[in-house]
């Protein structure tokens, strides 16, 4: 091959490897990080990389849960007060009834598929959106979760289920192995089973799915059953990173659940299930938290900062989206 041709093979796998969505979140990933290392020299320390990927951990698996609905157009309020139910529920059968840790788990993650169903069946038997739904399942769930213990942690949770929480092989976190198994499960869902496809389907046209043949009522159902199970693992784990099952789990995450997946790439109205992106997404917003923290800034900036990157995010989807549209209209 000559070298002309050799020059054109390598200028158009670069470009092909440009125009991926996860090439660009990488390239700022890596710059970010580049900048936080010469102005921050902490940034690099052992420690530093356990708690980033500590927080990361738990949040994609959050982001997880959120995505799951989105891929199908719809949304899901209740994410953060299903893993804190889950939590106070799961750490309740701990302490107070002594059940094993793998029982107590298993139950819990049951308690999440009840909301699940839910949240699934009141959104398809009624025909509201998931969004009015949700808002109203979220409310219940806190109030159970809020009720269980008149808002009271259980402290006294197995010493092993905590050290898994806590422990770590270097920079690694135990609990991070849940959320490198929960991604990959979900990319093999969507890129290699006749579900993920289906729910991909549902997803970018409804009503075309529907004359398809597949049935719409039941996807929906088991995609708010999957967000709900990925919300009450993103609990259980949390619970045992803090040692404890604190009320209080699952409050902040409704903003971060949103953001990642829009900065990830997701279309809004559904039919697309970026996987690698959002957990690219949750590693740069992870960053700029860090940073910030790093750097001593007022902690009010990371709400301004998340607020912003989702206001940037869903302009950008709107601009692609519309390009798009053109593209598909003139071809």
């Amino acid at each position: 091959m000559s070298a002309v041709a050799l020059h054109q093979a390598s200028s158009s796998r670069l470009q092909s490897l440009a125009n991926k969505e996860w090439a660009w979140l990488a390239g700022i990933i890596l710059l970010m990080s580049a900048v936080l290392t010469i102005l921050e020299p902490n940034f690099l320390t052992q420690f530093n990389f356990y708690v980033l990927l500590r927080g990361i951990a738990v949040t994609l698996i959050v982001a997880y849960a959120q995505l799951m609905v989105l891929v199908v157009g719809q949304l899901n309020l209740s994410v953060g007060a299903t893993g804190g139910m889950v939590a106070i529920c799961t750490g309740g059968m701990m302490e107070v009834w002594g059940l094993p840790t793998v029982i107590a788990v298993a139950l819990g993650l049951l308690i999440g598929v009840g909301a699940g169903l839910a949240n699934g069946l009141l959104t398809t038997r009624t025909g509201i959106n998931g969004f009015i739904i949700t808002l109203a399942t979220a409310s219940a769930f806190t109030g159970v979760t809020i009720g269980l213990n008149d808002a009271k942690p259980w402290y006294n949770l197995p010493k092993r289920f905590v050290e898994f929480g806590q422990g770590r092989i270097g920079p690694f976190p135990y609990i991070a192995i849940v959320t490198i198994i929960v991604g990959i499960l979900l990319w093999v869902l969507f890129e290699r089973t006749l579900l993920g496809r289906q729910i991909l389907a549902v997803g970018g046209n409804q009503r075309a799915a529907e004359l398809s043949g597949i049935p719409v009522d039941r996807i929906l159902v088991i995609v708010f059953v999957l967000s709900a199970i990925l919300s009450s693992i993103a609990g259980i784990i949390l619970m045992a990173r803090l040692g404890s099952a604190q009320p209080s789990i699952g409050s902040d995450w409704l903003l971060p659940s949103f953001a990642i997946p829009i900065v990830a790439g997701i279309a809004l109205s559904g039919g697309s299930a970026p996987v690698i992106n959002t957990a690219l997404a949750a590693l740069l917003i992870a960053l700029i938290d860090n940073g910030l923290v790093l750097t001593k800034a007022d902690p009010y900036w990371i709400q301004f900062l998340l607020g912003l990157i989702i206001l940037v995010a869903v302009g950008l989807n709107r601009l692609r989206a519309v390009r798009e549209a053109k593209r598909t209209t003139a071809s």
